[in-house]
């Protein structure tokens, strides 16, 4: 029987294949999500480093928010995360969502960045 952690593992290769196949040398938002916490970042993977981060433990969001893990807090950290990359020059982009379903708090991170002026 294969565990979650492996299905999990497997979803984010097969994420990041087809990104890496179809992004014509793209940047990459990625996302990450824990119990608390929600974290994204848009990542040049020609030069392997990390241009723009927003998460909901930044001091902007900290205080505005009444938790890191539900559906606002992701919506706010997408509209913070396409306001830095807009302010660094970023466009368009290519979601990665990893091993996660495109539902709940990813999907409103998404959402955030779209209605910030990100393009995906």
């Amino acid at each position: 029987m294969v565990k979650a952690a492996e299905r999990f593992e497997r979803r984010r290769r097969r994420v990041r294949y087809a990104l890496k196949v179809n992004g014509n040398g793209r940047l990459r938002l990625s996302v990450f999500r824990s119990g608390r916490h929600i974290y994204g970042q848009v990542i040049d993977d020609a030069e392997g480093r990390t241009l723009v981060a927003a998460s909901t433990l930044d001091k902007t969001l900290r205080g505005e928010l009444k938790t890191g893990a539900d559906k606002n807090a992701a919506h706010r950290v997408g509209l913070l995360l396409a306001e830095r990359a807009k302010a660094a020059g970023i466009e368009t982009v290519m979601f990665d969502r990893g091993g996660y379903k495109y539902h709940g708090r990813v999907k409103a991170l998404a959402d955030g960045a779209r209605e910030g002026g990100l393009q995906f």
